[in-house]
């Protein structure tokens, strides 16, 4: 159930961008189907999608405590997923995709960057983007364009991917009501911060120069 989830504030303004991605995205939370819609926006943002994943968990296993680790484990199977069917994009269709990837997702110069982090520890490069905001799917394109092992991405994906996904969820799962409160009192604040560390992250590396 999540009955308790808290509901995106409202304006009487027509709302940025920014924040319509922000309601579209927990607005899931509150209608039939919210597991399916975590694994299939954790699936097409690891190539693709600019807004996280980790909003509508948040707000998934707020309204839910005691699913919240089953919520976790659907939102890293579908990145981790989504990164594989990135991975086989670079792989086998980047002369076909090449030009929706650049500039639309990210740029040419965050490509080479990634290429270049490659040619030294590629495992550490995923396993580090897989974690952080640091937008993965650049990584996983890459990836499959420059032939980093495949065994290479699905391991530091699961590493990173669940590590990231299962630190907040875990948190509520075993701290409860404390926990659950205190994200309920500031969840809009925080929401909005996985939601602009993930936009902002897409935004650098398609304009990075």
């Amino acid at each position: 159930m999540t009955d308790n989830v808290p509901q995106p504030a409202q304006s009487g303004r027509r709302p940025h961008l920014l924040r319509r991605l922000y309601d579209w995205t927990v607005g899931w939370a509150h209608r039939p189907g919210s597991t399916w819609a975590l694994f299939g926006i954790a699936f097409v943002e690891s190539s693709v999608f600019p807004v996280p994943p980790d909003v509508l968990l948040l707000a998934l296993s707020v309204g839910a405590p005691r699913r919240a680790l089953w919520f976790a484990t659907v939102c890293a199977l579908g990145s981790v997923l989504g990164g594989m069917l990135g991975y086989v994009i670079g792989y086998a269709a980047w002369e076909v995709a090449r030009d929706l990837f650049i500039p639309h997702i990210f740029s040419q110069a965050a490509f080479d960057q990634v290429g270049r982090l490659y040619q030294g520890n590629a495992f550490v490069a995923i396993l580090t983007a897989a974690f952080t905001p640091i937008p993965y799917k650049v990584f996983t394109v890459a990836a499959g364009v420059f032939h980093v092992s495949f065994p290479t991405l699905v391991l530091a994906s699961i590493i990173g991917r669940s590590a990231r996904f299962f630190l907040v969820a875990g948190a509520i799962y075993l701290f409860g009501a404390q926990v659950k409160e205190l994200i309920e009192k500031y969840f809009d604040w925080l929401a909005w911060a996985l939601l602009a560390l993930g936009v902002g992250g897409f935004l650098a590396v398609k304009y990075m120069h």
